[in-house]
């Protein structure tokens, strides 16, 4: 009697062990299989900042011209020179850079300059990978009798005044030897009407407009913090040749 009574007693301390650690293997089963998490496997980003404030030239690609130009037109450029941060090419030549005209002003008559404002939205790397920027004009060493007026970028044309002031001297020495033929008197008069002409002249044309022809030199300003992704960048792919 005794010793079926032992055995009971043995038999459920048995399997009360057993289901209290039937759980137990099972959530240290589950753990152990359980997939790493997104964390664990993902590479270390490589972001890399273009600071506000950093100038990187390029060479246009397309001519522009405010006699022809429209707002909204698209303006595209490429990056002429390497671009390094921390010892990285963070910008490599040949990244195409895009943008749109803004505002565009021909020159007027009487007065006022012609003038355009460009500003660039994005940069597209040689190996696709694209990053939204904002960058206005800083320079245009490239451009001829043009240059950059305020922090904005809106690149002006310089004054006409000395060619419309050289039109009216022109003109008047014109008619002062026409009047000349005549005596004294007439030269006095042919040149006040040459004079008076070639000021009309000079008040009835345009200012000259700006003019960047393809490849003209311009300073772009990246004018916020721009963040990039160092593992999408790559130099333009080399060729091979095959013997």
């Amino acid at each position: 009697m005794l010793t079926r009574a032992l055995c009971s007693f043995l038999l459920a301390g048995w399997a009360m062990a057993q289901t209290a650690t039937a759980p137990a293997a099972a959530a240290a089963s589950v753990t152990a299989n359980a997939a790493p998490t997104p964390a664990a496997t993902a590479p270390a980003s490589s972001i890399l900042t273009i600071a506000a404030g950093t100038r990187v030239p390029l060479s246009l690609k397309q001519a522009i011209s405010t006699k022809t130009a429209k707002e909204g037109d698209a303006v595209y450029a490429e990056t002429t020179f390497p671009f390094v941060v921390d010892d990285r090419i963070v910008i490599p030549p040949g990244t195409y850079v895009q943008g749109r005209i803004q505002h565009v002003q021909r020159g007027g008559r009487v007065k006022g300059r012609a003038e355009i404002l460009v500003h660039f939205t994005s940069m597209i790397y040689p190996s696709g990978y694209t990053v939204i920027l904002g960058g206005a004009v800083e320079n245009t060493p490239g451009a001829e009798k043009a240059t950059v007026r305020d922090p904005e970028g809106t690149i002006r044309q310089d004054s006409d005044t000395g060619k419309k002031a050289a039109t009216a001297a022109g003109a008047a020495g014109t008619g002062a030897a026409i009047g000349g033929i005549h005596g004294w008197k007439g030269a006095g008069v042919g040149a006040g009407i040459g004079g008076a002409a070639g000021i009309a002249i000079a008040m009835l044309s345009r200012g000259s407009d700006v003019k960047l022809g393809p490849g003209t030199a311009i300073e772009m300003e990246i004018q916020r913090d721009i963040q990039v992704n160092g593992s999408r960048i790559s130099a333009r792919p080399s060729v091979r040749v095959e013997p």
